[in-house]
């Protein structure tokens, strides 16, 4: 039997984690991110799919071809978290769990990033614990997906 199947996309500049801004988002990288939610989601027999892009096309394509392929969503939209109207309707198409997730607190920064548009679309928002959200946004999804699929 194939592992349920958690999707974790990733946005603009993540792929700089390590060096960007270390001060503020840490020193962790992403692929070091992948590496401990692959590890995580293993122990929990899950399956996840871990994928970042600059471009918010590509995200919204994802989030489609998740539709049909993923058991759950944990989607870190990044800067395009406060923005983009149409990441937030593919969103909204999912019938799956979504967790936002955000390595600072969103909410405690500049008075730009506290609105998330992404927020309306997800189940809860994980935000101010850096790489750690990750694996609790792994464990909150976890038993919303095994109600789904049982």
């Amino acid at each position: 039997m194939t592992h349920p199947l958690i999707w974790i996309l990733n946005g603009p500049n993540l792929n700089k984690l390590g060096t960007r801004q270390p001060d503020l988002y840490g020193k962790t990288t992403l692929s070091s991110i992948e590496e401990n939610c692959r590890l995580h989601a293993k122990t929990h027999g899950f399956a996840i799919d871990f994928r970042q892009t600059n471009h918010e096309g590509v995200l919204i394509d994802w989030i489609q071809e998740a539709h049909n392929n993923a058991h759950g969503l944990i989607i870190n939209a990044a800067g395009y978290t406060h923005t983009s109207i149409a990441l937030m309707d593919a969103l909204l198409m999912l019938d799956i769990p979504i967790i936002d997730v955000h390595l600072t607190n969103i909410f405690a920064r500049e008075s730009y990033r506290t609105t998330s548009l992404i927020a309306s679309t997800a189940l809860g928002v994980i935000a101010g614990f850096g790489e750690n959200g990750y694996i609790l946004a792994i464990d909150a999804l976890i038993p919303c997906v095994k109600q789904k699929i049982i």
